[in-house]
């Protein structure tokens, strides 16, 4: 040993090695962790048997919360008085814990966060389940510990007689480690234990039976199963958690969104915020009011909507973007005979069960020696009731107490005790009915001390007090789950939280894309300018544009005879004037493969076909389903020849009438029936005979009653009766479909309409116009048209797209 004064070398990493380790355990085992068998951190314990110690149960008065706290702080814990109430506030929050431990009156926070008052306003007392945590303590079921000072004892554990630490949950943050046990339902649990208590051998799956989640304070709903069984098998595991939220229909046909419970631990004003954060930036559509009408009754908070507004989707948008929806991670440590272990669900039960155990033992031990020790006292007393006339007579003779004590002792074989409780025992205990009271105590005691050593002697019959004290517990505490578990979490699709609305689709021919909301485009005459559709680069122009909904399946058809698949979803929204996005950030599509073909649809039916028309004059039909892959690389929609490409694409039913037009001003209408289905990887059969030069532009299929809509290069264009074009056998030469002049110029699209449509026209410069079909007149075959856009020298139409009237109708509901 150093002598004082002297300086000892010390290796520095050592020295912090060892201090940080005192300091972590201390954390661990002394501040930040509960133990396995009352489920309390120290604080939590002391303040419990404080306010016990104090008398401040529930049959008395509250006290101040000051009092208890400077109580706590005086005898047991030598920290802050800010960390006492905190804990001290948290056993009396309802919204904190499932089963609160105190009794609090005055303003104990609230689930919007606020801060409780002061301690010197707020009243405490004990919970009536918090006398259960301490039953029999007195009766030696734990052991004491010297406090902070070793100036007095507390408890190193409370009896607990109900299971705290599942059905009040923990968490804490030690070093290197944490807890976060959620809460149970305390008659689920009382179930399993009693289950575990009959049947020793039970697996985690045969407890969940019986406790089949968490049930939070604050209610909600767990979605899955999954989550909650791994966390019961292997200690650790996540919960989602969604608040409660109901859409209810108001007056005027407008819908509101009512939420009346949350995720456990989320902080209600702080959703609110988020909700209204989300609103200003226009990430969450659709709501017109928000308001917090929360009160004594319960929670409830509104978001009225807008009329035209999905309440579905801006539930689902909620839920994804808010705390709404929640994750809880479950880690279940807990000290175990003061070390910290991750336990499962059997094994936390079995903690417990075993301390439950040692309890009764102990308390069966203390009450035993108690009852043979007042057996002992009774016996002396019945011998000296039959020697009475002796023992008064040698009582009289005697001096002194300690002179009759030893006569007493000597002449009827009477230990030190008995002879004392004779000498103290009052001259009313010699009538003849007191004596039958004593005789009736002896052969009680008798009784109780059999009962007691057979118990002690029996652990099942220990196991069977335990099974019935729960059970009582169970009896006069338990209540209803509050919390509901789905047994599958509900898929939420991207489609999920994004509302259906019609879009316009554009492409360009350098394969920029983009999708705007269709009311961008106010219709207007034919013969009309137009508006500026998009910008776009140096000698680019679209290509292509379509309407489609948000909730469509895009199928993208190359030069290549390749397909691939996207929804109308995930093609970024742009501004009429913006040029898109480059298609090519989304899809893998090779340095010289373009999209010639794109077709919108909700589902891949079994009985709807893809007819394929490349430009060499092939056509091919092959069956929806067989294109039914999310591959992202694509696949193959069908093989063409060298030098061929495909021109279009078109959904069809498999007996209806196609029309097919090429560029000299020529169509061939024939019956879809002509080509049978072929297999993806097939190149098709013979559609349209061209002459040298020319090339297929445009098919389309017929409808009963409609018209041939065609238009050409330089903004001219035609209705013409469908009845005009008599159906012929596919390989034809086909009829004239428009007189191609250099006035006029080519054929740049044909559409088959009626006077219900409308159209779009898009130009090389990118403006566009929407016209009625009623409004362009209805010519022959072999005519050369009226003019539909106004178009400048060196300005062409490039595009044509058919806008069905229910979609316009529908479009401007919504709008």
């Amino acid at each position: 040993m150093p002598t004082i004064g002297s300086v000892s070398p010390v290796d520095i990493n050592e020295e912090v090695k060892k201090s940080y380790l005192d300091y972590a355990m201390s954390v661990i085992v002394g501040r930040a962790l509960p133990d396995v068998r009352d489920g309390l951190k120290p604080v939590h314990r002391r303040i419990l048997y404080a306010m016990f110690d104090a008398g401040i149960t529930p049959d008395k008065p509250h006290k101040k919360s000051a009092v208890v706290v400077g109580n706590v702080l005086a005898r047991f814990h030598p920290h802050g008085d800010a960390a006492v109430y905190d804990a001290l506030v948290r056993l009396a929050q309802d919204f904190s814990c499932r089963y609160p431990l105190v009794d609090g009156h005055g303003n104990f926070g609230s689930i919007d966060g606020d801060a409780p008052a002061a301690m010197r306003y707020t009243e405490v007392r004990l919970a009536p389940l918090a006398l259960q945590m301490l039953a029999d303590i007195d009766q030696e079921t734990v052991d004491f510990v010297p406090n902070y000072d070793d100036s007095q004892k507390e408890p190193a554990v409370l009896p607990s007689r109900i299971p705290n630490l599942l059905v009040n949950g923990s968490s804490g943050i030690a070093v290197g480690m944490a807890t976060n046990i959620p809460p149970h339902n305390l008659r689920e649990v009382i179930d399993g234990l009693v289950y575990l208590i009959d049947h020793p051998e039970a697996s985690v799956a045969d407890l969940m039976q019986y406790i089949p989640g968490p049930d939070f304070p604050s209610g909600g709903s767990i979605l899955g199963l999954n989550g909650i069984k791994e966390a019961y098998e292997t200690g650790r595991g996540a919960l989602v958690v969604r608040g409660r939220a109901e859409i209810e229909k108001t007056s005027g046909g407008r819908s509101q969104i009512v939420i009346t419970e949350l995720p456990f631990q989320v902080n209600k004003a702080r959703l609110v915020e988020r909700i209204a954060e989300l609103v200003r930036e226009k990430k969450l559509d659709g709501i017109s009011d928000l308001r917090d009408e929360s009160d004594r009754s319960g929670m409830r908070v509104v978001l009225e909507l807008r009329r035209e507004a999905n309440p579905r989707v801006i539930l689902n948008r909620l839920y994804k973007h808010t705390k709404l929806q929640d994750t809880f991670g479950v880690i279940m440590l807990a000290l175990v005979d003061g070390t910290p272990r991750i336990l499962n669900l059997k094994e936390l039960l079995s903690h417990y069960l075993e301390h439950q155990v040692t309890v009764v033992r102990r308390r069966s031990q203390y009450q035993l020696r108690r009852a043979e020790e007042r057996l002992h006292i009774v016996d002396g007393l019945v011998i000296a009731l039959d020697h009475i006339d002796a023992v008064i007579s040698l009582i009289r003779r005697s001096h002194t107490d300690e002179e009759a004590r030893r006569g007493l002792m000597g002449n009827f074989q009477l230990s030190e005790k008995q002879a004392q409780a004779i000498l103290d025992m009052r001259l009313r205990r010699l009538t003849g009915l007191e004596r039958e009271k004593v005789l009736e105590e002896k052969r009680e005691l008798e009784e109780r001390i059999a009962g007691l050593k057979e118990l002690l002697s029996n652990e099942s019959l220990i196991r069977g007090v335990v099974r019935q004290e729960l059970l009582e517990v169970r009896e006069k505490f338990g209540d209803d789950r509050r919390t509901l578990i789905a047994e599958k979490a509900p898929e939420v699709r991207k489609e999920d939280i994004i509302p259906e609305e019609l879009v316009v689709i554009t492409l360009t021919r350098r394969g920029y894309i983009k999708r705007i909301p269709l009311n961008t485009y106010r219709g207007q005459h034919r013969g009309g300018r137009g508006i500026t559709a998009l910008t776009t680069r140096d000698e680019d122009f679209v290509e292509q544009l379509f309407a489609a909904s948000t909730h469509h399946f895009l199928l993208f058809f190359t030069n290549k005879g390749k397909v691939y698949r996207l929804k109308v979803y995930d093609i970024p929204e742009g501004s009429r004037q913006a040029k898109g996005t480059a298609l090519v950030n989304l899809l893998p599509l090779a340095a010289d493969e373009v999209v010639t073909a794109v077709i919108p649809l909700r589902q891949f039916r079994d009985d709807r076909y893809l007819l394929m028309a490349t430009r060499q004059g092939l056509v091919k039909k092959g069956l929806l389903s067989d294109y039914d892959s999310s591959r992202r690389d694509g696949i193959i929609a069908l093989r063409l020849h060298p030098g061929d490409e495909l021109i279009g694409v078109r959904l069809s039913e498999g007996r209806e009438e196609i029309i097919l037009a090429t560029k000299k001003g020529m169509a061939l209408c024939f019956n879809e029936e002509d080509v049978r289905v072929m297999g993806r990887a097939a190149s098709g059969v013979l559609g349209i005979r061209l002459d040298p030069g020319d090339e297929v532009v445009g098919m389309d299929r017929f409808r009963e009653g409609s018209q041939v809509l065609v238009v050409t290069e330089r903004g001219y264009g035609k209705r013409t009766p469908a009845a005009d074009y008599r159906v012929q056998k596919r390989g034809g030469r086909g009829l004239i479909t428009l007189k191609v002049t250099d006035r006029n110029g080519c054929l740049a699209g044909v559409k088959v309409v009626d006077d219900r449509d409308e159209i779009l026209l898009m130009s090389s410069e990118d403006s566009m116009i929407r016209i009625r079909v009623g409004e362009i007149p209805v010519q022959g075959r072999n005519t050369q048209g009226v003019k539909l856009m106004r178009l400048k020298e060196d300005e062409r139409l490039v595009a044509v797209a058919k806008l069905p009237s229910n979609s316009i109708e529908g479009m401007e509901k919504v709008n």
